[in-house]
């Protein structure tokens, strides 16, 4: 099956957030994985970029784009029609690819939240200004948000956890790519 997919050129600010597992339905909708609890991204783009699955049968050569015409909440996931999908078989030709929306389509977050993919790669200093090392990801443990911290200890890669909460984070400057802690090197 031959996909009539528009070849399209990632934005130099393409973010992965999802994939499409599915077909979802008998009208071309697609069941989407999103890769963040608030799928937000996911629905306020109108053009989703797709490349195809790193493994398994290739039914386009990526990139592609999709006009999204709707994009909502199902169950655990996400579920999407675009104007590309008119049906089931389409839309199953599509599974496994991975969904890329570009960051400046991103909602704007509300003061002191930010999306997950903006802190990594922050450097982080304590309140005496020594550096604890840089974002390197983060993880979600239920209550909280865990800021995993890569630095090198006797010339060993090392990784140090600070939960990302008031109590600890003083303030994250995105401009200047720095987060300021109440944390020591050696808790």
């Amino acid at each position: 099956m031959t996909l009539a997919l528009e070849a399209a050129e990632l934005p130099a600010d393409a973010i992965e957030v999802g994939r499409i597992l599915d077909a979802w339905g008998i009208k071309g909708w697609f069941k989407v994985l999103p890769y963040s609890a608030s799928p937000e991204a996911l629905f306020a783009s109108k053009r989703w970029f797709l490349l195809p699955s790193e493994k398994g049968a290739k039914t386009f050569t990526g990139p592609v784009t999709l006009a999204i015409k709707e994009a909502k909440e199902h169950s655990d996931s996400v579920v999407a029609h675009a104007q590309e999908v008119p049906d089931r078989d389409t839309a199953e030709a599509l599974r496994g690819a991975r969904i890329f929306v570009a960051r400046s389509s991103f909602p704007t977050p509300d003061k002191d939240e930010y999306y997950w993919v903006d802190l990594i790669g922050l450097d982080v200093l304590n309140r005496e200004d020594i550096h604890l090392g840089t974002v390197q990801e983060l993880l979600s443990t239920g209550p909280q948000t865990v800021l995993v911290i890569a630095y090198e200890q006797d010339g060993k890669p090392a990784e140090r956890m600070i939960p990302f909460v008031s109590a600890y984070v003083d303030g994250v400057d995105l401009p200047a790519r720095r987060i300021r802690v109440d944390w020591q090197p050696d808790y």
